[in-house]
């Protein structure tokens, strides 16, 4: 069913996580498609971890469209030290935009999970059916379960009241509003970081988290919004949809790719002291592109952009992480 004569160019689509690295990219996207009314609001305007605020906050504004950006992220080491903060915040921050899009009849709302949703010695690569078909992986098993609940609440939303919530599960992002902070970050924004300060500071070497084994998949924060607006238009259907490019590569080879865009001539060396996390973690993407979406950026395009801006914008955005 296609919903382009729905969501029209004034219509009020609310953007939770505005600020962050997803849904600043929708927000850019609705703005290249014409969207004349986005709503926005920072978490001093509503904080979404409070029913009360939350709730006041739709029945002011009434958006009828919602995509949920918003979300308590971070690394594998972030994830593995906050367990609580990530497990109440997440669970918190979805129920509350979820139910509140519930109570004031929102027309359709998009929820955004994480391919860490899946178990851990799961398939390759990775089909919507398997979720909830074996053990998730312990270091970041809170998020992960935080995000099962959003996609469960948004699939018993509709069974039981017919609502159009949908929910989409993008692999590793990357692209402008990263997150460089070296306790907390993904992995690549922080090899970006790493070689390019120790470019700057001719260090001899560069220190590496885990073996660099592990595979993994990423994706141009500007292609999932792509994504996520093909999917608001062209999708309503019960089960989540991944979003991700369908080409992987180890750690290792990523590092290399980052050390030789940014010019950095030292070596490499592994911390085999931290976790490597989940083994493998590519996506089955074959059904979006049945649906007639595709990425488009390649990764080593994609990190010779994000890589640009990083090293113009350095001191800002370095500046933001200190203490």
């Amino acid at each position: 069913m296609l919903y382009h004569y729905f969501m029209q160019k004034d219509s009020k689509i609310y953007v939770a996580g505005h600020n962050g690295m997803v849904g600043s990219a929708i927000v850019r996207k609705l703005k290249a498609e014409g969207h004349t009314n986005i709503l926005t609001a920072s978490s001093k305007e509503v904080n979404l971890i409070n029913q009360a605020a939350v709730n006041e906050w739709f029945e002011t504004n009434k958006p009828d469209y919602v995509f949920v950006a918003a979300a308590r992220v971070g690394g594998i080491n972030a994830n593995n030290v906050y367990r609580a903060d990530f497990l109440y915040e997440n669970l918190m921050i979805e129920c509350n935009v979820i139910h509140a899009a519930f109570v004031h009849k929102v027309k359709k709302l998009l929820f955004l999970g994480s391919t860490c949703i899946y178990p851990k010695m799961a398939p390759q690569p990775l089909k919507e059916s398997y979720l909830l078909s074996g053990v998730l992986e312990e270091t970041n098993e809170p998020y992960a379960i935080a995000k099962i609940a959003g996609i469960k609440l948004c699939e018993n939303y509709k069974r039981q009241y017919g609502c159009d919530f949908i929910s989409a599960m993008p692999t590793n992002m990357y692209g402008p509003n990263d997150n460089y902070d070296l306790n907390n970050s993904h992995v690549l924004p922080a090899l970006i970081r790493k070689f390019h300060e120790a470019k700057m500071n001719n260090v001899p070497e560069v220190v590496m988290w885990g073996t660099g084994s592990p595979f993994r998949e990423f994706l141009h924060a500007d292609d999932l919004a792509n994504a996520l607006y093909f999917l608001m238009l062209n999708y309503d259907g019960l089960e989540f949809v991944n979003c991700g490019s369908g080409v992987e590569i180890t750690i290792k080879d990523l590092a290399l790719l980052v050390k030789e865009i940014v010019g950095y001539e030292g070596k490499i060396v592994h911390d085999t002291t931290k976790p490597d996390g989940t083994p493998r973690k590519l996506t089955d993407v074959s059904k979006i592109h049945d649906l007639g979406w595709k990425h488009t950026i390649s990764l080593r395009d994609g990190i010779e952009s994000v890589y640009k801006e990083f090293s113009e914008n350095y001191d800002a955005i370095v500046n933001k992480y200190k203490a």
